[in-house]
Order: C-alpha cells, then sequence, then structure tokens
C-alpha cells in the first residue's frame, strides 16, 4: 500500500467542479440559442420613422409596422412626451389587416406643448 499525503490530510481533487459546469454550460447555450432565435423575428415590428410638432397640442408620428400575417389587426399605443419625458399625450390606433408593411402618420393630441413621440408597443387584437 503506498502512503499519500492527500489521502492522509484530506485534501480532494479540483476536478469536482468539471462536470456540473459542462452540464451548465449546454443547458445554458441551448436556453440562449433558443432565446436569441426566438425573439430575433417577432410576429410584429415597429419602427419610429419620424415625428414633427405641428400645434401647440399636437404632434404628428410617422411610423411603419411589419408583420408576418397580413390578416392580423394591430393596435399600436403611441405617446407624446414633454421636455421632461413625461407623459402628455397617448392614444391606441388600430392599424386593420391589409400588407405585411403598412407605413402610418398620426397626430397625437396632447395637453402640453409636445416634444417628442414614441411607439410605446405594437401588439395583435
Amino acid at each position: 500500500m503506498d502512503f499519500d499525503f492527500n489521502d492522509r490530510y484530506g485534501v480532494r481533487s479540483t476536478k469536482g467542479w468539471v462536470t456540473p459546469a459542462i452540464v451548465f454550460a449546454l443547458i445554458g447555450g441551448g436556453w440562449l440559442i433558443w432565446a436569441a432565435l426566438h425573439h430575433s423575428d417577432p410576429p410584429i415590428r415597429s419602427e419610429l420613422i419620424s415625428f414633427e410638432v405641428t400645434a401647440d397640442r399636437e404632434i404628428s408620428i410617422r411610423y411603419r409596422i411589419d408583420r408576418i400575417d397580413p390578416n392580423q389587426v394591430v393596435i399600436c399605443t403611441l405617446s407624446a412626451r414633454d421636455q421632461d419625458k413625461n407623459v402628455i399625450g397617448q392614444i391606441d390606433e388600430t392599424i386593420a389587416a391589409g400588407s405585411t408593411s403598412s407605413e402610418q402618420i398620426t397626430a397625437i393630441p396632447a395637453r402640453s406643448t409636445p416634444f417628442t413621440a414614441a411607439i410605446v408597443r405594437c401588439r395583435a387584437k
């Protein structure tokens, strides 16, 4: 029987972390690939093209909607904000079924002078 100081003093091998690390990397890597592929092609995409203050209490927003299903009705929430980024106006616009790509120009009424406009979200009806 050979004498081993590691056995005598209770020193354990440091290779015990390799198997859990490989399992974690495989599961985590698989989830990361799935999440990237799943969220890279959403059914509805929106893109802000421009906005312009058209009156003292109104801002006009121009945006584009792309959808995979042309028969899907889309509801977009649009907001107007002041210089301090407070929401001063918000509307829901319904975009009827039609083509897969649609460009919209919408006026958003505001309770004070608007500074910027944004697409809050677009969702299927």
